[in-house]
């Protein structure tokens, strides 16, 4: 702690015992919207029984690329217009320039975020139930997504984050989530920004062929910088009896951004 914060601290808590008192006291939030107060949101005790009429994700998943194998078709990226179009323009002429590297405004460190922590990954994930929630737990950056199934509504005007604000249901063996408030600086795919309003509906099942196979049938919308919905599929298989490792990229910080901002490669 640097001494000035110490000292401005202790001199707080020697003038005011109530702000001694204060300090680290828990907060006392309300019930989110649409969750019914007493019913103790995603903390509900006892409950747990439900979990078993979920359908079996146990294990961990890895995405598989479809686009790596040989003779597939890649897939067509988003149709995106206005600005959005040539920023994006202005992206993949960078990349053709700089054998397909570009700059980026952050540090190569920072985690991908949504939606590329459920389509472009290389590493694996795990799906944990809980009473009122779905968690995703994912190995690179040890990124965490919360799911909330207790029934609340989005936030009115959610700071945007990289996870962003999921809602979700089930309807029978399909999770549906809803997620708003993404931070715009992240991107759709490489090279693909999208705005604010980035809106991502998924309906994640088991496919009914293969058990051990994770179907997410993702839509997309944004209506300043897609000029139409994007659809597309992720897959991941499962490793039943896998788990994930810690991943911490600041251990190597191969890309760090300098003071003006700019990406340094080494």
């Amino acid at each position: 702690m640097r001494p000035l914060l110490a000292a401005s601290l202790a001199a707080l808590v020697l003038a005011s015992p109530l702000a001694a008192q204060q300090l680290g006291a828990a907060t006392k939030s309300p019930p989110p919207a649409g969750v019914q107060p007493g019913h103790g949101a995603a903390y509900p005790k006892g409950h747990y029984a439900e979990l078993d009429k979920l359908p079996d994700w146990g294990g961990v998943w890895f995405l598989t690329f479809q686009g790596r194998v040989p003779g597939a078709v890649p897939e067509p990226g988003p149709k995106l217009k206005g600005d959005y179009l040539k920023k994006h323009e202005a992206i993949a002429a960078e990349a053709h320039a700089n054998n397909g590297v570009t700059k980026r405004d952050r540090s190569y460190c920072s985690p991908p975020g949504m939606p590329g922590i459920m389509r472009l990954a290389q590493y694996p994930y795990e799906f944990i139930f809980a009473p009122g929630r779905v968690t995703i737990n994912q190995e690179a950056w040890m990124q965490t997504r919360t799911i909330w199934t207790d029934g609340r509504q989005h936030q009115d005007e959610p700071d945007p984050t990289y996870m962003g604000d999921s809602i979700g249901h089930w309807e029978g063996d399909t999770l549906v989530v809803d997620t708003i408030g993404i931070d715009p600086n992240l991107e759709i795919d490489h090279g693909y920004p999208h705005s604010d309003k980035f809106h991502l509906v998924e309906r994640i099942h088991l496919d009914p062929a293969n058990p051990d196979m994770l179907v997410n049938e993702m839509t997309m919308d944004d209506p300043d910088a897609l000029a139409e919905p994007y659809h597309t599929t992720a897959r991941y298989r499962r490793d039943r009896y896998g788990a994930l490792l810690e991943f911490e990229c600041s251990q190597n910080d191969r890309n760090p951004v300098d003071a003006s901002g700019n990406t340094e490669f080494k």
